[in-house]
């Protein structure tokens, strides 16, 4: 399912027009996306959280080259599934 399959999705089951449905799918990926870059996690009960692991700084390999580099620290978004989607998909 892309975006475009879940707006259809939405527009379907909430009874939505699909410009109403793109702007609600929308909307929750803006505030996802807003809660956690501001340092938040973001918990929806029965589906999973959102939040952002820091990720160290590291060294690595050019592929090319085998030249050893630097991975800089960056913030990562992650998501844990919760007891009902795990329920639902098993």
């Amino acid at each position: 399912m892309n975006k475009n399959d879940l707006i259809s999705a939405v527009a379907e089951t909430s009874g939505l027009s699909k410009s109403d449905a793109s702007n609600a799918v929308e909307g929750v990926f803006d505030a996802i996306t807003k809660s956690l870059s501001g340092g938040d996690e973001v918990r929806l009960i029965g589906f999973g959280t959102f939040s952002v692991a820091k990720r160290k700084a590291s060294t690595g390999r050019n592929p090319r080259t085998g030249e050893p580099m630097t991975i800089k620290a960056s913030n990562q978004p992650k998501f844990k599934a919760g007891k009902g989607l795990k329920d639902a998909v098993n």
